[in-house]
């Protein structure tokens, strides 16, 4: 679906989805080169100040939580907070409202903005509703000399109703154990389940993979989720979709995506991924299978 993600969302049902992966602009305020096109990653506009500013609304949440006392506590510590908290916080609203009741929302960021939205989502769906905060560990890029390089990123994991959520241990694909002589050979051989911690290389630059887009995200990350969170048959969706890797990992995995993107360019690269997608606007209703 090519449009906003808060357009789009408004077009979907309650509950429709018992995945819900959110890859949103990280606040870096950077542009990002990849095969010569630049392209910005950084907060949307926030609306002009009104002079004298206008009386706020009062965002109850979905668990009678004040995001507003939240929201004005946050600024107090930093007033960049204002642009991506006000950009996030709907976004996040309708992810809550479109999970299944047994439905899981994953949502991935870097360092600059994950302590925000972790509060965010805290009021959105509850304390009690966190089940991990996963760290994606990966070596490639700048290694600055004067501090330790940052080399993760963070994905927060919200259930819609803890304990009844979709979470299906069998699925998981394993990895080899660090230190394999300390098991048995029959462990050895099976590999151990992944903890909050995943090693994983980026896109390699000359893989099969590699769609050109500068924010693409592995399969092999995108797979753990799917299979974990989610079912043969089930719905996933992707309201910042990009390169479109959550509906090619969806996709081969009998799951049916829903994908949607502002950007053009990232519709084409989709398209191109998924040759038997279907594409609408956010304004249409409904969206073909």
């Amino acid at each position: 679906m090519h449009g906003d993600a808060l357009d789009a969302a408004a077009t979907l049902p309650d509950g429709s989805f018992t995945l819900i992966y959110l890859d949103p602009p990280f606040n870096t305020g950077r542009t990002q080169e990849r095969h010569g096109v630049a392209v910005r990653r950084a907060r949307e506009d926030a609306e002009p100040a009104e002079d004298p500013p206008a009386p706020r609304e009062v965002n109850h949440g979905f668990h009678g939580h004040r995001y507003e006392r939240v929201r004005e506590l946050l600024h107090t510590y930093d007033d960049r907070f204002d642009d991506y908290g006000d950009f996030l916080m709907p976004r996040l609203e309708e992810a809550w409202r479109l999970l299944a009741d047994d439905g899981t929302l994953y949502l991935h960021l870097d360092y600059r903005e994950a302590h925000y939205a972790k509060v965010m989502l805290d009021a959105v769906f509850g304390r009690d509703s966190f089940l991990n905060e996963i760290v994606w560990a990966y070596d490639y890029g700048a290694k600055p000399r004067t501090r330790w390089p940052t080399k993760h990123d963070t994905i927060l994991v919200y259930a819609k109703n803890p304990g009844s959520h979709v979470f299906d241990v069998d699925a998981i694909e394993r990895e080899p154990y660090m230190a394999p002589g300390l098991v048995s050979p029959e462990k050895a051989a099976r590999g151990k389940l992944p903890t909050d911690v995943w090693w994983h290389t980026i896109v390699p630059t000359a893989g099969r993979e590699k769609t050109g887009y500068p924010t693409q995200k592995p399969e092999g990350i995108l797979r753990r989720i799917v299979q974990a969170s989610s079912r043969p048959g089930d719905r996933v969706l992707d309201l910042f979709a990009g390169s479109g890797t959550t509906g090619a990992v969806a996709s081969a995995l009998g799951r049916d995506a829903l994908l949607v993107d502002s950007n053009p360019e990232a519709i084409r690269i989709m398209r191109d991924r998924i040759p038997h997608a279907d594409v609408r606007t956010a304004g249409d209703q409904g969206v073909r299978r």
